[in-house]
């Protein structure tokens, strides 16, 4: 069953706006930023999602730990944070569209920290705010079945996914489908979703803004509680989406590298053969020099094979492993 939200003149005028945007980064080819920036968005993004949920590391903590380095702080929020990384460093392994993929996350963020880790509960739980009920879950016995509905609808339904992203977290956040760490999880399967809208979302560190307006965030899922519909959770988290691709086009002004520009191609390209020419039709800002010296630096370091000859060269990318970092 598709679940209730209103499709607003409000979500029209933001996706038409971050469609723009995401024209814009395309454009400036800053849809893969270089590699310490993508290092730092998501050492960012583990850090702010984390401190929603009450974590006190920072980000010099976390880069710290990254870089297996000891810090002083509660065993716990270590532990929450060494969780994390290994999610974040594992979400090419796994399905967007599959409930099982989601359970294998939540068991890599809370090993150690519940019991269980990755079981959906079959208890009955309320979120307390200070003293007051703010929200009853579902009973546990509709768990299963309401997370198999809320698959289904993001796997068929025809609506864009930037809105069933929106539409996921939010019920994610309702259905309450763990004992805990729903929270992490439901901003965790939106950035998944929002992936498979455009690759460049892997990157954004959505959670940083939606951070800095804790409470408004809260109180979205709050009125749409109130209302039994989405439609408000939809609207705020568009609002964020488009402000984060603003920030990406106002902050980014990048020199990309060789193996960056060649990284790029093959997000373009895939598996496809081509020539020098299209390699320069794409970097239409290098030189017919530089396109050579990328080109054979990839020969080299082992991201493309190179056949024929002069006029008749012709290059490919071994596989997709082959030219990640």
């Amino acid at each position: 069953m598709k679940p209730p939200y209103e499709i607003t003149a409000n979500m029209l005028n933001q996706i038409a706006s971050i469609s723009e945007k995401i024209g814009e980064i395309k454009a400036a080819k800053l849809i893969k930023p270089p590699a310490e920036l993508r290092k730092l968005n998501r050492i960012k993004t583990i850090q702010s999602s984390l401190e929603i949920e009450g974590n006190t590391l920072t980000v010099a903590q976390i880069t710290d730990l990254i870089n297996d380095k000891r810090i002083l702080a509660p065993e716990k929020d270590i532990l929450e944070v060494k969780n994390a990384i290994l999610v974040y460093a594992q979400l090419d392994t796994l399905n967007v569209y599959e409930l099982e993929s989601l359970c294998s996350a939540h068991k890599l963020f809370m090993t150690g920290l519940i019991d269980n880790p990755g079981k959906l509960r079959k208890t009955s739980v309320g979120i307390v705010k200070g003293i007051e009920i703010a929200h009853i879950a579902p009973p546990g016995e509709m768990v299963y079945p309401l997370m198999r509905s809320l698959f289904d609808y993001l796997k068929n339904d025809q609506d864009l996914l930037l809105i069933k992203s929106c539409v996921f977290h939010y019920e994610l956040e309702f259905i309450h489908p763990f004992v805990d760490g729903n929270g992490r999880m439901g901003r965790l399967w939106q950035t998944m979703i929002l992936k498979e809208y455009a690759k460049l979302f892997e990157f954004l560190p959505i959670e940083t803004l939606i951070k800095e307006r804790q409470q408004a965030y809260y109180a979205a899922l709050g009125k749409s509680d109130k209302s039994g519909s989405s439609t408000v959770f939809i609207e705020f988290m568009l609002e964020i989406i488009d402000k984060a691709l603003d920030d990406v086009l106002k902050s980014q002004n990048v020199t990309l590298t060789d193996s960056e520009r060649i990284h790029l191609f093959y997000d373009l390209i895939g598996g496809k053969e081509f020539s020098r020419q299209d390699y320069l039709r794409y970097n239409k800002d290098i030189s017919s020099a530089t396109a050579s010296r990328d080109l054979k630096n990839g020969v080299n370091n082992g991201f493309l094979i190179k056949t024929g000859d002069k006029r008749l060269t012709k290059y490919r990318f071994k596989n997709k492993e082959a030219y990640k970092n």
